[in-house]
């Protein structure tokens, strides 16, 4: 690492370094990279420190070539417990530079704009001490004052009155020209090229992950006696998303690109892909000559070579197991061992090196006794393993080992309790053996390496204290109440508590034949705001392919299907809901709790009778989710134009129903978007009170679609905060909602409606969400009223005809006849609306012709 900063260093005082050359290759970031608990994060941490005073840098490690002062470390943990966005992350990196103690004028301009349009009302200094920031970095405190000098000194030389903050205030075209023209007069930004174009740009999360490019020029400008090379520490990278979600990751590597004179250090599970020409199109610079020490023969494989950019540490990822396989056993340049073998003991080695040891000599073994060794022959673990692991334990200590071995996670406490002992002794000491791995940002700090927790439940035990069956359900027993104690005492309601203790608590019940007890009332508080992370417990030994066979299989598999039914087509939830309930193994109140389900999944799939009688069934027994139902049978009869029923309906739900959200699902389709918005305004406020996220989110998000109608700019900040609300959730129905509403807003504005409207429908239609489709083809159906393009409408008609055929939504239809002041079909079925058919034809009129009068305003 420190060889890695020094040839920095050497890059930068180069005459040909030129921080605004966004084309030439990138050397600026090195990778450490291995499986969870390997030591990582304290890693990261060290290097910080030992970047911070010289005192904390290991005797081992080699000194720095370079002066000390010349470097500015800062560690930003990407981690999700950390909870960092990218917002936060820029932060970081300008309050560690604000250790220099010169404002940063190009950066803090574009900074302030963006939180002025961001962040309205609200000081900078406010946020960052209520994030903990100020607490965090020592020269914090500063940073206002440097940008408040900064902007002065802008606004002075421009000739503007007041600060350049009062500009931003009143938009930023007088200041924007005002720098195009006399930039030359401010000496702090004369050379900075780029600036008053990305002050054009809109101030979004787009524009502000540019912004490092002006953090880098600013610091380029720096006299060499008062400058300094920041080195940011990204730690958990793993965490910035997955191989098919890179949208954090593409900001993070923007921030690398545009800081070419900052060296980044990167540690995380997996390598940087960066290098790789596959990702086109993902992520903004790819391939190897854009990063040429990260391409794939680059990586470095042994901890003792450190010329590389990506260096593995610790344990190996399952990718490196099969390489160190194919690698250590060749034969004229092929691997020895075959492909299913290689893999097969990468999987039993949970990335223990002396695993894949002991597999080689015991390959080598078996071909010296005359056959070819097969994948049989590796499925078992190694009882070396198992020895090793207890050899020097007390008796107190092996006990704890064998009682967490239960657990994917711990803590002491917990540890102490699922031991049945009343001291923590054992379990601290435990705790400090190298096979135990710490994790701080998981719910319990603890967990066993994988394959010595595998060999301890699984490999025959010959140790003179080993366990027999009885002590193993003794054990079981003690850790399931462990989890709900855990679980019950959380005063917090902290959701990763939650959903830590179900999932650990449903493996024991189906391991050990336990009844699901606390696992019931866990289950209701999991799905209680349609917020769920799917659990997904392994297979087990004696799995049948009939389905579920314990009643905590049939649990596990109906909290997995309502979750994954945001992401998966509702015919699959429906089919997966139904066959938990054919198993017969829950008991009543969670048969209650699939039954609702599966009656929302067959609303959504257009199964109208079967979802009545479903949501009458759960709303006679009068049990948790009688209320829920309540609201799903309101919604049955607003599908069905039935409005007057859905509206008295409402006003006996109460919050538990959700009752103001259904009074704006029934007034936005009589056109009264006030009335509509009113309710949803009030709906989230009632979410808000009672920490519901999924409901504030869904809310929000219905409020931003009545709003759109009537009022497009008021329905960009509405849409801005359901998307942000949404973007921490996984609700995929309502995340379609949000793009409808895009759409209706867009209404006559935009030419690419219709496109992106047939992209929606694409991905709706692969959802099974029958009523979006619906409601999608009305926002089509709106803008081609507003621009009064009637063949089109024709055909929109046409097709929401059909969409609707069933008589659900087929009021939808009316709508549009109102809105285009079409007389309706003789004969056609009629919806009962509240106020009158007339009343409702006016209001929908009026909305496109207001609508069509400001588009003609515009142009």
């Amino acid at each position: 690492m420190t060889a890695g900063i020094a040839e920095h260093i050497r890059l930068l005082i180069r005459a040909d370094f030129d921080v605004e050359d966004l084309e030439a290759p990138r050397r600026n970031v090195l990778v450490f990279h291995g499986v969870g608990g390997i030591g990582k994060s304290t890693l990261s941490r060290k290097i910080e420190a030992s970047l911070t005073s010289s005192e904390h840098r290991p005797v081992q490690w080699e000194s720095p070539s370079h002066p000390e002062d010349r470097t500015l470390p800062v560690r930003i943990d990407l981690g999700r417990a950390a909870g960092m966005d990218f917002e936060r992350v820029i932060l970081s990196v300008r309050l560690a530079v604000a250790a220099l103690g010169r404002p940063m004028p190009a950066f803090d301009l574009a900074l302030r704009r963006y939180w002025e349009h961001n962040h309205p009302g609200e000081p900078i200094e406010d946020y960052l001490r209520r994030g903990g920031l100020l607490s965090r970095f020592s020269a914090a405190a500063a940073l206002p004052q440097q940008m408040q000098s900064a902007l002065s000194d802008v606004a002075q030389a421009l000739l503007l009155p007041g600060t350049v903050g009062s500009a931003l205030g009143h938009g930023a075209g007088a200041l924007i020209k005002a720098l195009r023209e006399r930039r030359q007069s401010v000496r702090a930004l004369a050379g900075c090229s780029r600036l008053a174009d990305l002050l054009e740009a809109e101030p979004d999360l787009e524009a502000l992950s540019f912004y490092p490019h002006l953090l880098a020029w600013d610091l380029a400008q720096l006299p060499a006696n008062k400058g300094a090379v920041p080195v940011i520490l990204l730690d958990a990278f793993e965490d910035t998303g997955d191989r098919t979600h890179r949208d954090f990751e593409r900001l993070l590597q923007r921030v690398v690109w545009l800081m070419p004179n900052a060296f980044f250090v990167v540690t995380g599970r997996n390598h940087l892909q960066w290098a790789e020409t596959s990702l086109e199109g993902q992520l903004d610079w790819v391939g190897p000559n854009a990063w040429p020490g990260l391409a794939s023969g680059d990586a470095v494989y042994t901890q003792s070579d450190t010329s590389g950019r990506q260096i593995l540490i610790g344990d190996f990822s399952a990718e490196d197991c099969e390489d160190y396989l194919s690698r250590r056993l060749s034969r004229d340049g092929q691997p020895l061992i075959d492909e299913p073998v290689r893999r097969t003991i990468a999987e039993h080695s949970h990335g223990l090196p002396l695993y894949l040891d002991l597999s080689i000599m015991r390959y080598l073994e078996l071909r010296r006794g005359g056959r070819q060794p097969q994948v049989t022959d590796f499925d078992h673990g190694f009882p070396a393993l198992i020895t090793r692991t207890l050899s020097d334990l007390t008796a107190e200590e092996r006990h704890v080992l064998r009682s967490v071995s239960l657990l994917s996670a711990f803590s002491v406490p917990l540890a102490t309790k699922v031991a049945g002992m009343d001291h923590d002794a054992p379990a601290l000491r435990l705790v400090e053996r190298p096979f135990i791995r710490e994790s701080p940002s998981g719910t319990w700090p603890f967990h066993i390496h994988d394959l010595v927790r595998s060999a301890i439940r699984n490999t025959e035990d010959g140790a003179d204290d080993r366990w027999s069956q009885q002590d193993w359900q003794r054990a079981a027993h003690r850790a399931f109440h462990s989890l709900e104690a855990e679980w019950r005492q959380d005063m917090r309601r902290d959701r990763t508590v939650l959903v830590s203790c179900l999932q650990q608590g449903l493996l024991l019940a189906r391991d050990f034949g336990f009844d699901l007890d606390w696992l019931g009332d866990a289950s209701f508080q999991y799905v209680a705001d349609s917020v769920g992370e799917p659990l997904v417990l392994p297979a087990a030994s004696d799995t049948s392919p009939d389905g579920p066979q314990t009643a905590a299989d049939a649990l596990v598999e109906a909290l997995s299907a309502i979750t994954r039914r945001q992401h998966e087509h509702r015919e699959r939830t429906a089919r997966r809901l139904s066959a938990v309930l054919a198993s017969g193994l829950l008991p009543d109140e969670l048969v209650e709790l699939v039954t609702y389900y599966l009656a929302k999944a067959q609303r959504d799939l257009g199964l109208t009778d079967d979802s009545r009688r479903g949501m009458q069934r759960v709303a006679s027994a009068g049990g948790r989710l009688a209320s829920s139902a309540g609201r799903g049978l309101a919604h049955l009869s607003r599908l069905s134009g039935d409005f007057p029923t859905a509206l008295d309906a409402a006003g006996r739900l109460g919050w538990e129903g959700r009752h103001q959200r259904v009074l704006g699902d029934v007034w936005w389709v009589q056109g009264d978007m006030d009335r509509a918005a009113a309710a949803y305004r009030a709906a989230r406020s009632e979410a808000e009170q009672n920490a519901a996220v999924g409901e504030t989110a869904m809310s929000q998000t219905h409020l931003a679609f009545a709003v759109a109608f009537t009022d497009p700019v008021r329905a960009d900040d509405e849409l801005d905060l359901a998307n942000r609300l949404l973007s921490r959730l996984s609700l995929r129905s309502t995340e379609m909602t949000a793009r409808i509403a895009s759409l209706v807003r867009d209404a006559g504005y935009a030419a690419d409606v219709p496109d992106r409207a047939a992209t929606l429908f694409a991905e709706i239609s692969a959802s099974g969400l029958s009523y979006a489709t619906a409601k999608l083809q009305l926002a089509l159906c709106f803008h081609h009223a507003v621009l009064g393009a009637h063949d089109e409408l024709a055909a929109d008609i046409s097709l929401l005809r059909e969409l609707t055929h069933s008589g659900d939504y087929a009021y939808y239809v009316e709508i549009v006849h109102f809105m285009a002041g079409l007389p309706l079909p003789p004969g056609s079925a009629r919806a009962r609306w509240i106020e009158g058919e007339t009343r409702t034809r006016e209001r929908w009129r009026d909305i496109v012709m207001t609508r069509r009068d400001r588009l003609g305003g515009a142009r």
